[in-house]
């Protein structure tokens, strides 16, 4: 009898274990004014999926509308074709920056897609490294960052695993209003 508990216990554990792969390195909740104002600004793309910093951005602006209850609002983007692929659009960013200062935004989420595919190979399983940045948009410091990477089984899909890195990343912020 305890030899099969051991045994269900062990694969429970190996099933868990490789549920998904991630890495998720989050700072501290920060400090903020309960009655401040935040902007989602455009994240850098720095992978070779068009509009990668969109879809993550639209994703995280869902996640905090329905567990952190802020008013946020987003960059009004143009329909440019993902000019941040590939890297940073230095002018593109600091227009957002500019955005966001004109409409005293106090708080400015941003940070850039580093990976978000599937692998090559037999089985294709989905990959996500996304960074976030909170700025103060007063001293322009960062007072918050989180990072993180996710891997998925073969059968998963890049969205799935990209909303629940996303969801850990952004945990800290949910009620920091």
């Amino acid at each position: 009898m305890k030899s099969n508990r051991t045994i269900a216990g062990v694969l429970t554990a190996a099933t868990v274990g490789l549920a998904a792969c991630s890495t998720l390195d989050v700072g501290q909740p920060p400090s903020v004014a309960s009655n401040a104002s935040w902007a989602l600004l455009p994240l850098a793309n720095y992978t070779e999926t068009p509009d990668a910093g969109d879809r993550v951005a639209s994703i995280a602006e869902s996640i905090l509308h329905q567990k952190g209850g802020m008013d946020l609002k987003r960059y009004p983007v143009k329909d440019e074709k993902d000019t941040f692929i590939f890297g940073n659009n230095a002018k593109g960013q600091q227009a957002a920056m500019d955005w966001a200062s004109q409409n005293r935004i106090q708080y400015a989420l941003t940070g850039s897609v580093q990976e978000w595919r599937y692998k090559t190979g037999v089985d294709g399983e989905p990959a996500v490294s996304v960074t976030f940045n909170l700025v103060d948009m007063t001293t322009g410091k960062i007072l918050w960052s989180a990072t993180g990477s996710r891997s998925g089984w073969s059968r998963s899909s890049v969205g799935s695993v990209g909303q629940t890195l996303i969801d850990q990343l952004l945990t800290p912020l949910e009620h920091t209003h």
